[in-house]
């Protein structure tokens, strides 16, 4: 079993905290993301996709960080 290990994705359970936050957390992505940005449903379920195909086969037990270098950064 594998599985993807997210940054800051917008979706709509991130517009349930309201417009603001929601702006707040964009905002503060660009520094706590080594990208400097949040990421895109698309990026994960392209990795997902990846993960679940024969081309991964022998990958098992992984977790995948696809957050943009959020978790090689330094806690801010």
């Amino acid at each position: 079993m594998c599985g993807t290990c997210p940054g800051l994705i917008p979706t709509e359970m991130l517009k349930l905290l309201g417009e603001a936050k929601e702006q707040q957390l964009l905002e503060h992505a660009k520094s706590t993301h080594a990208l400097g940005r949040a990421g895109k449903v698309a990026e994960v379920a392209k990795t997902i996709a990846i993960l679940a195909s024969s081309d991964a086969s022998f990958i098992t037990g992984a977790q995948v960080p696809v957050d943009g270098g959020r978790h090689a950064m330094c806690p801010r």
